[in-house]
């Protein structure tokens, strides 16, 4: 069967640590879509695993695959790698051949963009990580990308950054006025050293036997019988498609996306079980709407930077301090139909342990309508006022002795909390993370087991 992991909110709900405890049931872990810009934090007795491009499923010893839908930046991939090797791992990391690569010229692009965006005062910057991933998926839907074939065959290699860096020269030049004679970002843009280093890089994935024909691949693995669980990165709300435009990534984290981005049939994708993935609380890395957020008062300020402080939200690509805001059930509804979730798994539940008091968004007013899921435009969600509902709050637990006594050890206002989420969008929970650890996880459905 497959199993396809969602983000269903804003990204950062804490995908990792699900996909590596289910991904011990795996044979294969796939990540559809993103690049290095996507932060998995995987804690493992105690250790500590930040990655970033590496699907987290690596740490368990599964096949890990960067699919098609992904791009792919070498330098990260083959620091994170040689990291766990350093490590005492060995992880086995395939790469589809139509995947595309994320290019120097790319990560300088995407600086210059964002900075003219934040100088104009229109306060539309996006809030990139400035890795390059936005400009590289424009690339591929301008048919001028460059794919990780393409770095396996030196003269078709050639033949490609010739045509594309006088066009990425000339943007830089031209239309933002930038002098690259003098400026030590030249370098990004020089055929001749870019065929260089990226001719090495094909060689060692060549040598290392680490390019595939993803579909190919995957489709041979689930006929033998293989499981395979799909990694979606970021979350529903920063989907190009389904997210609140233009504050979104650039590509379809949704679970539609695993079919495309891996090249595995919709039937079979379609098939297995979809599990989203659900914080307790909200945050956000970046600019746009976050309806909930504790920006108000002193009070709600604190209480914003008590719960920071306690959940680690500080991202893990960038260490930026990320936005905190109550639990926004519009946004996991809308999560909910867009990917078709079988069930949900809500982290972080010890961090709203001794509040003071615990609000949930029920629905939005909006020009004197009621709202219960988010508006299509960014422009309509920034001015939706949520309408809460104020629950129970609970004593501080001890997340390792729920951990291992089950659900029923929870503190009755926290499964009431639970009980009322899943009620509200119409998912059973499968799983609830009450601390960073794979082992501080209750598990109340393995979805490999349905």
């Amino acid at each position: 069967m497959t199993l396809t992991i969602v983000g269903s909110q804003l990204g950062d709900e804490g995908k990792g640590a699900l996909v590596d405890r289910w991904g011990g049931d795996a044979d294969v872990v796939v990540r559809y879509q993103g690049g290095d810009n996507a932060g998995h934090t995987v804690v493992e007795g105690g250790t500590e695993y930040k990655l970033s491009l590496v699907p987290s499923g690596a740490v368990r010893g599964t096949v890990g695959i960067l699919g098609n839908g992904c791009v792919v930046n070498p330098r990260t991939l083959f620091t994170e790698i040689d990291d766990l090797r350093e490590r005492g791992l060995d992880p086995d990391v395939r790469v589809a051949r139509r995947a595309h690569v994320i290019m120097p010229y790319h990560r300088v692009l995407d600086g210059i963009e964002e900075e003219v965006k934040a100088d104009d005062d229109a306060g539309d910057e996006v809030g990139t990580t400035g890795r390059g991933i936005g400009p590289t998926y424009e690339d591929k839907a301008g048919r001028r990308g460059i794919r990780v074939a393409d770095l396996l065959d030196p003269d078709v290699l050639r033949e490609k950054l010739a045509y594309a860096v006088p066009q990425k020269r000339a943007v830089v030049e031209d239309v933002y006025g930038l002098d690259l004679s003098s400026d030590d970002r030249a370098e990004a843009f020089d055929v001749d050293a870019l065929h260089e280093e990226f001719k090495r890089i094909g060689e060692r994935l060549d040598d290392e036997g680490m390019t595939v024909n993803c579909s190919d691949f995957l489709n041979r693995r689930h006929a033998a019988g293989d499981e395979i669980l799909f990694e979606g990165a970021q979350g529903t709300h920063i989907d190009v498609d389904h997210g609140n435009y233009p504050f979104v990534t650039s590509s379809n984290p949704t679970a539609g996306g695993a079919a495309v981005g891996s090249g595995l049939g919709v039937t079979t994708v379609g098939d297995g079980e979809v599990v989203g993935i659900v914080k307790a609380y909200l945050s956000r890395v970046g600019s746009g709407p976050l309806p909930t957020e504790l920006d108000g008062d002193a009070d709600e300020e604190a209480l914003a930077d008590d719960i920071r402080e306690k959940g680690g939200e500080f991202g893990t690509v960038t260490g930026r301090p990320r936005r905190i805001g109550w639990l926004d059930l519009p946004m996991l509804r809308h999560a909910a139909r867009v990917s078709g979730f079988t069930g949900v798994a809500v982290n972080h539940v010890d961090v709203l342990a001794g509040l003071d008091e615990l609000k949930v968004c029920t629905a939005y007013e909006l020009d004197g309508d009621e709202l219960d899921t988010v508006p299509t435009t960014t422009d309509r969600w920034e001015r939706c006022e949520p309408v809460y509902e104020t629950l129970d709050t609970w004593d501080a637990f001890d997340s390792a002795a729920v951990a291992e006594e089950g659900y029923d050890a929870l503190p009755e206002a926290a499964r009431e909390y639970l009980a009322f989420v899943a009620d509200e969008i119409e998912t059973p929970v499968y799983a609830v993370g009450v601390g960073p650890d794979r082992e501080e996880t209750v598990e109340l459905t393995n979805p490999f087991d349905e």
